[in-house]
């Protein structure tokens, strides 16, 4: 806004733009708008007045409250020749460069909004009086955003060989304003979406990721020879059978040493869970579905979530490089953040005490996975559950999730129990299985005199 303000003396000037001269003096008030600045950038707010009278005072207010409340942030007193700043918290951040001139260094977010400048002279009839004009310009901050991330959402989330679900990647970008604009790419090609609105989380069934008013995105019904031929390969008790694809033998390159099993485990071969998919999978092109949604925070920024709706695909799905880019006027590039869909493959386990012995807590961690890029290694994030082969947990529990199995006190009973640890995510799943070692057992059996009959076995197990 280019304002002119003129000022008559003794009326005071309204915020008008015009230009007028009177035989008593006049006063105009001038500024040129500004454009917009991004975070941390130097503003100059200058003031430009033409007048015939006698300068008083020239006095910079920031309004805020829709125009309800003007502060006050630096005055020049021109009878002293003396300036000041009217800022609360005591740090000057304005500077007086000439007179009606005041710079802000390293402007906020909360710098945003509109500012005047108020011009006094004394009247030149009665020279006790004061003139006044006043112009006014808008300051617009822009903020980049500051941090953008990428879930899954409803993860971790179980495998299903047998139905068709959606899945949902999350954007968010948070420190943006204005709003940014968010957009998903697949291995590096932009993504062609339909749009859509999100349904309430009462209309969603309680937090679901269907997609309200999206086509059906299964072509066909399930098979049912694909069905009977997936379930031949499932045990009695409904798991995958057991395929090993490497012999217990260890091997390893010349000059690497290769990693010997902890004493208080037996290395295991890994599980792999056969990955036969019925018909109801997409051959062609999956429908992607984009909806977004805007949270305004107190500071002015907007924090922007984008979500991308697909019925997964295991099959071609996995290892795709998915990203979320975010566009701002602040920004020269936009910015980026990827992930790498992928199945969870061979756990690594680790077990404390490496030397189980009769009565310690024994915890099995998942320290990692087999095979994985560093740093993502398995997204989304899998879930975890845990089993005793051949009988209940010592607990009682038929089986628990989590990264972790604590084993409390652990009875000589345990000795030689196998536990399944299986890792799964939407993309598929496995089985690592290790063994419970637990030492100390011919000690144990010498205190109640079964030493001789156990020991021929315990120095043979």
């Amino acid at each position: 806004m280019n304002c002119d303000v003129v000022a008559f003396a003794p009326l005071r000037c309204s915020e008008v733009c015009r230009l007028c001269v009177f035989i008593q003096g006049y006063l105009t008030v001038t500024i040129e708008p500004l454009p917009p600045v991004v975070v941390g950038e130097t503003v100059t707010l200058k003031c430009n007045f033409k007048t015939d009278g006698r300068l008083r005072e020239i006095v910079w207010y920031r309004v805020t409250d829709g125009g309800t409340i003007k502060q006050k942030i630096f005055t020049y007193d021109a009878m002293f020749n003396t300036n000041y700043s009217h800022m609360e918290d005591y740090r000057r951040r304005e500077d007086l460069v000439y007179q009606s001139t005041v710079r802000l260094p390293e402007v906020r977010i909360s710098d945003n909004g509109p500012y005047e400048c108020h011009v006094g002279i004394y009247d030149r009839a009665t020279r006790e009086k004061v003139v006044l004009a006043s112009g006014n310009v808008f300051l617009t901050v822009m903020s980049p955003p500051n941090n953008i991330s990428v879930v899954a959402e409803n993860t971790p989330a179980p495998f299903s060989r047998y139905q068709a679900q959606n899945f949902t990647l999350v954007c968010t970008a948070k420190g943006g304003k204005p709003a940014p604009s968010v957009y998903f790419k697949r291995d590096g090609e932009l993504i062609e979406v339909i749009s859509y609105t999100p349904a309430s989380t009462s209309e969603q069934g309680g937090g679901s990721a269907g997609v309200r008013g999206a086509r059906p995105l299964i072509s066909r019904d399930l098979d049912d020879t694909k069905l009977q031929r997936s379930l031949s390969l499932l045990d009695p008790e409904g798991r995958a059978a057991r395929l090993y694809t490497e012999s217990p033998s260890r091997v390893h390159t010349q000059g690497q040493q290769a990693h010997e099993p902890s004493p208080a485990t037996e290395v295991i071969p890994e599980t792999v869970v056969s990955r036969e998919f019925p018909r109801w999978v997409h051959s062609t092109d999956p429908l992607y579905y984009f909806s977004h949604t805007h949270l305004p925070q107190s500071d002015g920024s907007v924090v922007v979530q984008a979500r991308l709706t697909w019925t997964l695909n295991p099959q071609l799905d996995n290892d795709a490089l998915f990203s979320c880019e975010v566009k701002h006027p602040a920004l020269s590039m936009p910015m980026q953040t990827e992930v790498t869909l992928a199945a969870p493959k061979g756990p690594k386990l680790f077990m404390s005490p490496t030397r189980a012995k009769v009565g310690d807590t024994v915890r099995i961690t998942v320290q990692g996975f087999q095979v994985g890029s560093p740093g993502n290694e398995v997204f989304p994030e899998p879930l975890f559950t845990w089993t005793r082969v051949g009988g209940r947990l010592l607990d009682g529990s038929a089986e628990r999730e989590g990264k972790e199995l604590i084993l409390e006190r652990v009875p000589a009973e345990l000795n030689g129990s196998m536990y399944r640890c299986t890792a799964q995510n939407p993309l598929g799943s496995t089985d690592t299985h290790t063994r419970l070692i637990v030492f100390g057992m011919y000690a144990l059996l010498q205190q109640h005199s079964m030493a001789p009959f156990w020991s021929g076995y315990y120095t043979r197990s």
